[in-house]
């Protein structure tokens, strides 16, 4: 039996893609890329950031047009990116009047038809049986109620007259979520649907997705609703033949599928550089050979030498010939983050924070100390102050009660959920100049494996929300912090950076603290302390 807030059936929902290729400046995207979803079918696209995974569902929405191969799609199509598509000065209803234009658009058609059919119009059947079909595939009667229901399900802002610029992000990411959600779409795209989601927001956004009789198509870094939702994944990362792959069998079946080709990867690949790096030697031992043959030895006479030296000539040029035919063909495997050294303060607590609150941001009075190497993961419904308190400890907001005291010389690096304002400079001298004003030696930015050369050397305006992201973390761990306070620090991360990152995290000699939502990075630092707001 259907749940009540389920959709009617979708009749029509389909979505094929054939060895699309796109390319932007020159510069490949997307690179014979084949996906096939039908009813019931829910895709995960995974890749690191900037490897065209928001580009593939601007493709698959009808937005972008491919270089080459093809796209199709049937149903309507509910699409969920990273912008929101009015202005500050819009309503909250106009949001939503916007979402349901599908089924707002349906009950009119269907209004009119019935009008058309009772005045007795030529071809008012036909009319009518198409125009009620569409309302039923959208079950458009109930779209408002579903919305209402996801509205409250999602913590979402229901007062229709509210300006959208009195919203904060979140709170506008929640209201379009929930209106797609009861929107009723044959296809759903979903680009990182659970970011500004709390505990209740994601159960209700996992229960709606696997309920979903149509196709869904997302992206997203949440392992623990890829892990709920996925049936099948479309994997963008660099492969050993750079084509894309496709795993079914849902997320944990794709994560042992993409481990075991990665070691065969690696593997492979070692054994190609070993074997040039063999025929090199045998070409430095042959041409060392060749030299010292050349010189007269004590008692022997210049035809010893030139007997010898037709053989050694020939030994050189077959070892020449073997290393110039040797290519390896098999890629390098992509660097994995490395986490820089940070630095260890020991002999004092690092920072203590004693009934520090916010007006109207953080009610509850805060008490907690941090030494150097102590772990605490933050908790609480949105709204509940999890990012004021960091902005308090790290210094960059004043509490309006209680004292925050840090220890001298003790440095403070905080990543928020939200970029600093972008500008022309690269990201390899943004983040030279903050390595250069913590006054410690350090890794490059190119050592980090964060960045790719090419984002490394673009303005900072040019990357992807998911590249700025991986800047923001570097920029901080430039800082060399004794005390690492990270704001939902796996937004918009691919979930191979993410496994690396809290694995770096759980040995690092500084204090960590990190404010997340996410489900599986909850799992993953279970046994840290709590402190529930």
């Amino acid at each position: 039996m259907a749940s009540p807030l389920s959709p009617a059936p979708v009749r029509a929902a389909h979505v094929r893609v054939s060895g699309v290729h796109l390319s932007f400046g020159g510069r490949p995207v997307l690179a014979g890329v084949d996906l096939v979803a039908a009813p019931g079918d829910r895709v995960a696209i995974v890749g690191e950031n900037g490897r065209g995974k928001t580009t593939l569902l601007r493709v698959l929405a009808g937005d972008l047009p491919v270089d080459r191969g093809e796209v199709r799609r049937a149903g309507s199509v509910g699409v969920a990116d990273q912008q929101i598509p009015l202005g500050v000065d819009d309503t909250v209803g106009a949001l939503i009047d916007l979402e349901l234009a599908a089924v707002r658009g349906a009950l009119a058609r269907l209004e009119d038809a019935t009008a058309a059919l009772a005045a007795g119009h030529p071809g008012a059947d036909d009319a009518y049986a198409a125009a009620l079909a569409e309302a039923e595939a959208l079950d458009a009667w109930d779209a408002d109620r579903r919305v209402e229901v996801s509205l409250a399900a999602l913590n979402a802002v229901d007062d229709r007259a509210r300006p959208l610029g009195t919203l904060s992000v979140g709170q506008r990411h929640r209201v379009r979520l929930a209106c797609l959600l009861g929107a009723g779409h044959s296809v759903l795209l979903l680009d990182e649907p659970t970011n500004h989601l709390d505990a209740g927001g994601l159960d209700h956004l996992t229960e709606r997705l696997r309920a979903h009789p149509g196709v869904v198509v997302l992206v997203s870094h949440d392992r623990a609703l890829l892990a709920d939702v996925a049936t099948s994944v479309v994997d963008l990362d660099p492969s050993s033949d750079d084509r894309p792959r496709v795993y079914g069998g849902g997320y944990s079946a794709y994560v042992e599928a993409r481990r075991a080709e990665r070691a065969r990867w690696e593997a492979l690949h070692a054994e190609q550089v070993a074997e040039r790096q063999r025929l090199a030697d045998d070409l430095s031992t042959a041409q060392n050979r060749l030299r010292d043959n050349w010189r007269p030895e004590k008692g022997h006479g210049k035809h010893s030498r030139a007997t010898r030296a037709p053989g050694l000539v020939r030994a050189v040029h077959r070892r020449q010939e073997a290393l110039a035919a040797h290519v390896v063909a098999v890629p390098p495997p992509p660097t994995r983050f490395a986490m820089p050294d940070l630095p260890e303060h020991r002999g004092a607590t690092l920072l203590r924070a004693a009934g520090v609150t916010v007006a109207d941001r953080l009610a509850h009075p805060v008490d907690l100390e941090l030494d150097a190497g102590d772990r605490l993961v933050v908790t609480g419904p949105n709204g509940a102050g999890k990012s004021t308190l960091l902005a308090v400890l790290s210094g960059d907001l004043e509490p309006s009660a209680g004292t925050v005291i840090r220890a001298r010389s003790v440095r403070v690096g905080r990543l928020g959920q939200e970029s600093e304002p972008s500008g022309s400079r690269t990201a390899v001298e943004l983040y030279d100049e903050r390595l250069a004003r913590s006054g410690l030696p350090g890794p490059g930015l190119g050592e980090l494996g964060l960045l790719g050369g090419y984002d490394r050397r673009r303005p900072v305006a040019e990357l992807s929300v998911g590249a700025r992201r991986r800047l923001d973390l570097a920029l901080v761990l430039a800082e060399r912090p004794h005390v690492l306070l990270l704001d939902e620090p796996t937004n918009h991360l691919s979930a191979a950076l993410v496994d690396e990152l809290t694995a770096a995290l759980g040995s690092t000699p500084a204090a960590v603290v990190i404010a997340t939502h996410d489900r599986q990075l909850l799992r993953d630092t279970g046994s840290w302390p709590r402190l529930a707001l």
